[in-house]
């Protein structure tokens, strides 16, 4: 009886216990909402522009053709709400794209840099053991005579026409190795200054490809960020404007209390990964289904460098850990590697994890977090065959991509 009397139109009645509730939090809900509501970009203004105040809400109640017209109304401007966080998350998986692109190309030029540097090194000391067997032999031939032309000598030094065809041939013998010696020397010598060209030029490459990457990071960076603050942003908005929806229909009391329990809903359980006594811990359990490495694209079928281990068998869903504390530096869409969450160690160290489930991210960039604590779901997005894990783990500086097993072991964690 008292919730039928509750939705009459204003009368002299006074209105119950749960009707005067409601207005109130309707009331506070509608002075929250409209400030929110102008914060939105210009893009969104048409969206935003006309829309219902709390009293028109109200007063459509006493006529139902005009509460289905204000209904179709708000349902509109959620379809507005829910397109324009579309295109900034479209816009923020775009240079997620780019980024994985740029990172791919260096990480793999470095692994092509540093073998030319090795090489480089190796031809060097061949070269430089070649002269120095050169120079032994020209001093062993100057020996007597301080000089390594033997000409004077075989015509000087006595002895019968016999001997004297022996010098000469012996003569002719040590010239051709005195040759063949030098002309080793020159060749390595000369391989060594072409290798140390190619890998001058490979550095140049390098350095390009790191600054590119840096650039598409730092982009892809902050189209995730603008894309987080915008779906947040959305995420109220639409919340808010359900609300209103709701509370038309007559669905449920529209709450503050219903609100914050569905915007502000915990990530999930609290229990942290297995952490070693360094401080790290195991990202997820699991298997190595995949090594660190050249390999086939299970999905492209080309060949590419594996930059981390794949960890599979935990199941779709199943939390993923921080591995080690530090703060977030991206989440969002990232390429071929799906949604990916890089944190950096801040000792130099770094740690992504890919191909985490669709909306299974549970951290933002620039949030703290510590080791074990969960920070997203284990997902198959990206080119992935399966839900699994592709970890990463990045060395000096949090620049250079490293085995992550004997990483991990060094620090007291089995991996698989």
């Amino acid at each position: 009886m008292g919730r039928s009397s509750s939705r009459g139109a204003g009368g002299a009645q006074a209105p119950s216990t749960l009707a005067r509730r409601i207005r109130v939090l309707a009331a506070a809900l509608t002075l929250a909402l409209i400030p929110a509501l102008g914060g939105i970009a210009p893009s969104n203004a048409a969206v935003t522009a006309d829309y219902p105040s709390w009293e028109e809400v109200v007063a459509a109640q006493k006529n139902e053709a005009q509460a289905k017209a204000l209904r179709a109304s708000l349902e509109g401007q959620l379809a507005g709400l829910q397109a324009e966080a579309q295109r900034t998350q479209d816009e923020a998986d775009a240079k997620g794209v780019i980024y994985a692109e740029a990172q791919q190309a260096y990480d793999e030029q470095k692994v092509v840099t540093d073998a030319l540097v090795e090489q480089t090194a190796a031809a060097q000391t061949e070269a430089d053991e070649a002269y120095a067997v050169a120079a032994q032999v020209i001093a062993e031939m100057s020996k007597s005579g301080g000089s390594s032309d033997l000409s004077p000598r075989l015509f000087t030094t006595p002895g019968s026409p016999d001997a004297l065809l022996d010098r000469l041939e012996l003569s002719r013998v040590i010239g051709d190795r005195y040759a063949d010696l030098y002309a080793k020397a020159i060749e390595l010598r000369n391989r060594a200054n072409a290798l140390a060209e190619q890998a001058e030029v490979a550095q140049g490459i390098l350095e390009e490809l790191r600054v590119a990457a840096e650039k598409a990071f730092q982009e892809a960076q902050a189209a995730a960020i603008a894309a987080a603050e915008k779906l947040a942003q959305t995420e109220k908005d639409i919340a808010e404007v359900r609300s209103r929806i709701e509370y038309l229909a007559g669905i449920r009391e529209a709450t503050t209390a219903d609100y914050n329990a569905g915007i502000k809903a915990l990530w999930g359980e609290n229990a942290a990964g297995e952490i070693s006594q360094t401080g790290w811990a195991r990202p997820v359990s699991g298997y190595i289904s995949s090594q660190y490495g050249w390999r086939i694209n299970p999905v492209t079928h080309q060949q590419q460098f594996h930059t981390g281990v794949d960890l599979a068998g935990m199941g779709c869903g199943a939390t993923i850990y921080a591995a080690h504390s530090g703060v977030v530096t991206y989440a969002g869409y990232y390429g071929s590697w799906g949604y990916y969450v890089a944190i950096d160690h801040r000792d130099g160290t770094g740690t992504g994890y890919a191909h985490i489930q669709a909306g299974g991210i549970g951290v933002h960039i620039g949030q703290e977090v510590s080791p074990g604590q969960p920070i997203a779901r284990v997902g198959s997005t990206g080119q992935s065959t399966g839900c699994h894990l592709h970890y990463i783990v990045r060395v000096n500086g949090n620049s250079d991509i490293t085995n992550p097993v004997p990483f991990m072991r060094n620090q007291g964690i089995t991996l698989g």
